[in-house]
């Protein structure tokens, strides 16, 4: 879906997170990032995902990574989302989309036999110096940790 590839520098995205604070790419240089995108907040599959790198979070900042949610949803569902299941990373509330299109993966889809538009379940790896080093989009909720861990 989307046309960003490993090698490509990552979007100079900004957005707000659950608590209205502002992040940007330049915000994570020096880390690693990944940032992941998800359809809806508190749906049966992003929860899993969610909870599967909440589960592993100490394995991502023993190996220099910042995590960073992105989804439609407003402030107010992320800050439930990640109150209801303890989530230890911020999630962006972009709901004009600007990072969701930044990054490409808003798009048509299809769930039983309907088609529609909405967000692609995607994530990148992008590098200490901004540069994306990987695209997931075969992303496997239960196991994403392991998927960017490997």
């Amino acid at each position: 879906m989307t046309n960003l590839k490993s090698g490509d520098k990552a979007p100079q995205f900004s957005g707000l997170d659950q608590n209205g604070k502002m992040h940007v790419l330049a915000d994570y240089l020096g880390k690693k990032l990944v940032v992941f995108f998800y359809p809806k907040a508190s749906t049966p599959g992003c929860t899993a995902e969610a909870c599967d790198l909440r589960d592993n979070f100490n394995r991502f900042e023993d190996q220099n990574y910042s995590l960073l949610g992105v989804s439609a949803d407003s402030a107010k569902a992320q800050a439930k989302f990640i109150d209801k299941y303890d989530l230890p990373f911020p999630l962006l509330a972009d709901e004009d989309k600007s990072v969701i299109n930044s990054f490409g993966v808003w798009g048509p889809k299809k769930f039983m036999g309907k088609e529609y538009d909405g967000i692609h379940r995607t994530t990148f790896i992008i590098d200490e110096k901004g540069i994306i080093v990987e695209v997931i989009e075969n992303v496997k909720t239960k196991e994403h940790a392991a998927q960017i861990l490997k």
